[in-house]
């Protein structure tokens, strides 16, 4: 009397997840995703090009050492009209008349080369190879961030996608149930109660199966600006604990080794630290050599060309600049001290946070163990249900109970496995791994020490090295 509908589609995909084999052809797959997200998420390709930013820092540093060259050059016109009077006597006077026109020019070249400046050269070129560093890992933490969130909407789509598929089963089981229901009623097997409460039913899971694909329709979106393409086909999604280590107090060692954020708050202690040296160093003396050679023509008009050339050492030490060096120097101090209580702050979180993801991905493989006990009893039940409703043991509310048991038992499944999966990526995140080089994932692993290299020792030139 009551037919027991096939579950298929995207959720006997998803049910499948924990012993998924080999994935169709023609399927997309979670790496494959990830692999997209990866070479053309905008927010970090963005990032990528800031790190790309932050290398020419290094470069600035280093022009500290190189000398500074300058040459100058002028032209004009003056016209001069002078009278001189002298004489050797009161008696005997002698003027003197010059005056015309004349076409000063000059053209001058000036070297100059710091010799010393407190050090200040050497510490910010250190600072800002720290700053390099710690930008790659600002980089390191948003690959992770977009492969994590990759991982997680290409889960929740599976996840609502087979919700939709269990609430669509359910519809076609509780028009079934009604029509049946109907049947029973118009031959006096059943009252009009029981036929009022099939539909009910009916328009429960109708309202259950629209949230559904409601959910669904904001998941796609979600999707499409994660990953870059529309969902189509995908394969179903597996753990990744195979990359994790086997303990709880192996996973905190871990991260905090390895994790970006801590390894990005220990290179700003670096780049503080050495902001506190290059405010120290103006305190000190600098020494700068200056050469200089200028060719001039009719700079008067009794002298046609002269030509001059120099070499001076100059040393000048800072006795009191009105205080403000002393005030920089005991700022730069404050905020070494506050990085340094950073750092143990983002050490606390990333414990915690490992800790927190590894309790979900532990709590994920029980939930999925017994959300399958779960579905199980629960289809044994409605079946039994069924056969007591058609001998009069049961009514047909105590059958409409037991389908609406088993539909909450299968959105428990696939939300369960769904859990199970990105927490496994969580915790890959958590501790520092979450890579495509880990992954093994089918792509190049962007560089950020290629343009490093290419720009470091750059002593001109105006254009990028992709030749913008």
């Amino acid at each position: 009397m009551y037919g027991v509908k096939a579950f298929t589609g995207a959720a006997a995909a998803v049910l499948l997840i924990a012993c998924a084999g080999p994935t169709p052809v023609l399927a997309d797959t979670i790496e494959a995703a990830l692999v997209r997200a990866y070479q053309n998420n905008p927010q970090l390709n963005a990032q990528r090009a800031s790190v790309r930013s932050t290398d020419e820092n290094v470069p600035q540093a280093l022009s500290g050492y190189r000398p500074k060259v300058a040459l100058t050059a002028s032209a004009g016109y003056q016209y001069t009209d002078t009278n001189l009077t002298s004489g050797g006597s009161p008696t005997a006077i002698v003027r003197t008349e010059v005056h015309g026109a004349n076409a000063p020019r000059a053209a001058g070249l000036t070297v100059t080369q710091t010799l010393y400046n407190g050090n200040q050269t050497a510490n910010k070129t250190r600072a800002a190879e720290s700053q390099v560093s710690g930008a790659r890992e600002g980089l390191r933490v948003l690959d992770e961030a977009v492969l994590l969130s990759a991982a997680t909407i290409y889960m929740d789509y599976l996840r609502d996608s087979a919700i939709v598929e269990v609430q669509k089963s359910n519809v076609r089981v509780l028009e079934q149930t009604l029509k049946q229901t109907r049947d029973r009623f118009n031959v006096g097997e059943v009252t009009r109660t029981d036929v009022a409460q099939s539909e009910a039913q009916l328009a429960a899971g109708k309202t259950q199966e629209l949230t559904a694909e409601s959910n669904l329709t904001t998941t796609r979106s979600n999707f499409r600006r994660i990953i870059g393409n529309e969902p189509v086909a995908l394969a179903p999604g597996s753990p990744v604990d195979r990359f994790l280590p086997a303990t709880l107090p192996a996973a905190i060692e871990l991260s905090l080794i390895e994790n970006p954020n801590v390894t990005a708050a220990m290179y700003g202690i670096d780049v503080n630290f050495l902001q506190v040296k290059v405010n120290e160093g103006a305190l000190l003396p600098t020494v700068t050599l200056q050469a200089s050679v200028q060719q001039s023509y009719e700079q008067q008009m009794t002298i046609f060309r002269t030509f001059g050339a120099s070499a001076i050492a100059q040393i000048s030490a800072p006795i009191y600049q009105g205080g403000a060096e002393y005030s920089l120097i005991r700022q730069s101090k404050e905020n070494l001290a506050q990085q340094r209580l950073n750092l143990e702050q983002v050490r606390d979180q990333t414990r915690a946070n490992t800790v927190t993801a590894w309790g979900q991905l532990v709590a994920g493989k029980a939930q999925v163990a017994s959300a399958q006990a779960q579905v199980t009893a629960s289809e044994i039940a409605l079946n039994g249900v069924r056969e007591e409703a058609k001998a009069g043991q049961r009514t047909t509310l105590d059958v409409l109970n037991a389908q609406q048991a088993l539909v909450n038992a299968r959105v428990a499944l696939v939300t369960a496995q769904h859990d199970r999966v990105v927490a496994s990526y969580s915790v890959l995140s958590a501790v520092g791994r979450l890579s495509p080089q880990v992954l093994n994932l089918s792509t190049t692993s962007y560089d950020p020490s290629v343009h490093y290299q290419q720009v470091r020792d750059s002593w001109y030139g105006v254009r990028t090295p992709d030749g913008r």
